[in-house]
This record gives structure tokens, sequence and C-alpha cells, in this order.
């Protein structure tokens, strides 16, 4: 009788090392942009934006709070 090999793990370390050329290759594209435009916008205030999202979220959850009583 012949043997087959299993195409199983051959196939994983293809889709592996797909996954980490694509990941490098990301990571590259990503810091030729950063550095073209200098990576930050001036626009972009981080404490502005992060206060924004906190007020937000916790507009949310007292909405959410309001309307999950028990009556």
């Amino acid at each position: 009788m012949s043997e087959v090999s299993d195409p199983l793990p051959d196939s994983i370390g293809t889709c592996l090392m797909s996954l980490s050329s694509t990941a490098h290759n990301l990571v590259v594209l990503a810091s030729e942009g950063a550095e073209q435009h200098g990576g930050n916008h001036d626009s972009l205030n981080p404490y502005l934006t992060g206060g924004a999202a906190f007020v937000i979220l916790m507009l949310m959850l007292w909405v959410t709070t309001r309307l999950n009583r028990d009556r």
C-alpha cells in the first residue's frame, strides 16, 4: 500500500507564512506613510478625543441603566 501524507500541516504552514508576509508588508506600508506625513495630524488632540469618547461612553451607560430598570 502507498502512504498518503496529510496535506493539513503543509497548508497550515503556507497559510501562516502568508499571514506573516502580509503583516510585514502592512507594517512597512504604515511606516512609510508615517515618514512622509509626520505621523500625527496636528488637528487631533488626544485629550479632546479621549475626553469625548469618555463622555459618549458615560452617556451610553447612563441611558442603558435608565432603560434597564425592573418595574
